[in-house]
């Protein structure tokens, strides 16, 4: 086990990390004595953890890829991999075909709001690289009744839904097909690491609101079509029963998204759908709702990542931070209300709702804080990134009281 050296302590006042641009609006961040962040030591730690230069680099992702190789042996696909036409996921695809070698088996979860661009992108490049592209279509009643059953329950967590039923998407094409590894496209030397009350994913938490606002019939789990069941049960099944690993060869790679942008519009004609995360329109709504209730603006967590990756300026990231964000279209947000079906006076309605967190509902924490041990025995393995533990038990829930903290980290 790792115990941090560095003594953390939250600060009364507002405070900007020194390092990168995380700041005192993200819930729960604790700082050093010289003004360095706690995420930037858990960054330095992920990267001495998932090297992604030189030959340490080199040997760490070649073993990734002979293992998929070797479990794939055989069978049609030899891996899964999640698209949404967007950069990240857009330029994984293009390495595990073209430079890799490896058998994917693309899958793409649509929940009735794409972005065109994202799906012209997606159609254009599966039949450049000649790889399956095959499509989960969710039952568009239940889609919307789990967005709007979201803003009823006022808390950040705004696309529970869509993260899940990605994730239980990809399970269900793994296990129904035999398929032993999932590949996704984030890294967080670009996209970093969100606050648990931001991003929690867990579909505990889901059926949870869902049962208590929702209103559309949630239909019982099966492995191979498992719609937006992924809770703790789930999850055990696939990750236990199954064997089915978690991988994010990004880590290991040099990931330059200028550079990977540029190739792909060149090999492919890949077009910037106009935003990260724009590749769901939703996503327009969401950053709206975020910033004006809760004071959340996405992009911290990312940019403060691209400045600690030397692929953004500090001061660049500090000033695009003062504007608000262009993915908030005024067009696309009315678009996204109607499209839920309700009118602009009922999600007002929702926008006075009191503010609360993920944990003013039943969900599977307290279980999972039980079982963290074996959790990280299985990151260690590499069933899941080392990356879902830190997240899960590093970064708090946001209810943390304000006082010092010193971390704890299960590193070895």
């Amino acid at each position: 086990m790792f115990r941090s050296s560095q003594r953390f302590h939250t600060s009364p006042t507002y405070q900007l990390c020194v390092r990168c641009v995380q700041d005192t609006s993200t819930p729960g961040i604790t700082f050093d004595s010289s003004g360095v962040c706690f995420y930037c030591h858990l960054h330095d730690q992920l990267c001495r953890a998932y090297p992604n230069e030189g030959p340490e680099g080199r040997r760490a992702l070649a073993k990734l890829i002979d293992s998929i190789k070797t479990g794939g042996a055989g069978k049609p696909y030899d891996c899964v991999i999640g698209v949404s036409g967007g950069r990240d996921s857009s330029f994984l695809l293009h390495l595990a075909k073209k430079e890799w070698g490896l058998r994917p088996l693309a899958v793409h979860f649509n929940d009735g709001f794409d972005n065109p661009v994202g799906g012209e992108n997606m159609i254009k490049q599966v039949r450049h690289l000649g790889v399956e592209l095959r499509t989960i279509t969710s039952d568009w009643r239940l889609a919307k009744d789990l967005k709007i059953t979201e803003l009823k329950a006022s808390t950040p967590l705004m696309n529970s839904g869509t993260d899940v039923g990605i994730g239980a998407s990809l399970y269900g094409v793994a296990a129904k097909e035999g398929i032993k590894h999932i590949l996704f496209g984030q890294s967080f030397r670009t996209e970093g690491l969100k606050p648990l009350c931001w991003a929690y994913f867990d579909g505990d938490y889901l059926r949870a609101i869902h049962k208590r606002f929702g209103r559309v019939e949630f239909p019982p789990w099966e492995p191979t079509a498992p719609g937006y069941s992924l809770g703790v049960k789930e999850l055990a099944y696939y990750l236990i029963v199954k064997g089915i690993r978690v991988l994010a060869p990004l880590y290991n790679y040099p990931y330059v998204r200028r550079e990977a942008e540029e190739m792909m519009a060149r090999d492919f004609g890949w077009v910037y759908p106009g935003a990260h995360y724009f590749d769901d329109l939703y996503w327009a709504l969401i950053s709206h709702v975020q910033r004006i209730k809760f004071g959340v603006d996405i992009r911290r967590t990312s940019y403060a990542a691209l400045v600690r990756s030397g692929q953004m300026e500090r001061r660049a990231a500090l000033e695009a931070l003062e504007e608000i964000y262009v993915i908030e279209d005024e067009d696309v947000i009315r678009l996204c209300i109607d499209r839920l079906g309700i009118t602009r006076d009922e999600f007002d309605e929702y926008m006075r709702l009191p503010p609360r967190n993920f944990t003013d509902y039943p969900n599977s924490l307290n279980l999972l804080n039980k079982v963290k041990y074996p959790i990280w025995v299985l990151c260690r393995l590499g069933f899941l990134p080392l990356s879902v533990y830190d997240k899960w038990f590093g970064l708090g829930s946001g209810l943390e009281n304000q006082g010092a903290l010193e971390r704890k980290r299960w590193r070895g």
